[in-house]
């Protein structure tokens, strides 16, 4: 997981230094923002001298997924309050993916804590060869985008390979993203978003009506 997220960090780092910005900005980002996506959007944010306003509604849609993660991550299987805090900073979607599996529920503190550093040196050593790199990579250069696609695909997979009687759900976030992809091509993310999330309702009240039948 931590390699699947260097050629992620190099693109952050080239477009950083192709921004007009000096390359310790890509390490400055990376280590102390670590927020993904946004890291991306706060580049083009800074370039033009946004307001901070908009660039906290901006950090607040992008990443208000987390609120949802908090509620089924690990945390308190992280020993002391500095860990809890790291951790907390540290919740990454790749995290929470390999935190939350069925083999990872009897991983001790350290593992937990190992496990997002090294994700987080893995993000800020790819971003700072990125920046550093930058103006000797060609332009040409093709596949770095398609990174992201890839790394959430075997997230996908594995989640899928670990609850194997829960087939229903993927089956869901397929027709969801085909749906949104048919009737809102212009809003495919959020509308998949959306439409998941009703599927699931829906499943979850199904799921409780028949049990208190039996």
């Amino acid at each position: 997981m931590g390699l699947g997220l260097v050629p992620l960090g190099l693109a952050f780092g080239i477009l950083v230094t192709r921004s007009g910005l000096a390359w310790w900005w890509a390490s400055a980002f990376t280590a102390l923002i670590y927020a993904g996506s946004f890291e991306f959007l706060l580049v083009g944010l800074v370039g033009v001298a946004a307001p901070l306003g908009t660039v906290a509604v901006t950090a607040f849609l992008v990443n208000i997924r987390h609120v949802f993660y908090a509620l089924s991550f690990p945390l308190q299987r992280v020993n002391g309050r500095l860990a809890k805090t790291y951790s907390t900073f540290a919740l990454t979607d790749e995290a929470y993916a390999l935190t939350t599996s069925e083999r990872a529920r009897s991983w001790s503190s350290s593992r937990i804590l190992l496990l997002q550093l090294f994700m987080h040196l893995y993000w800020v050593g790819g971003a700072t060869a990125g920046g550093l790199l930058g103006s000797v990579v060609p332009e040409s250069l093709t596949g770095l985008d398609f990174a992201l696609t890839a790394l959430f695909t075997v997230l996908a997979l594995d989640a899928i390979q670990d609850r194997r009687d829960d087939l229903p759900t993927p089956v869901l976030a397929l027709l969801s993203a085909l749906a949104a992809r048919l009737f809102f091509p212009g809003r495919m993310v959020p509308a998949a978003f959306v439409l998941f999330t009703a599927a699931l309702l829906s499943q979850c009240l199904a799921t409780r009506t028949r049990t208190r039948r039996a």
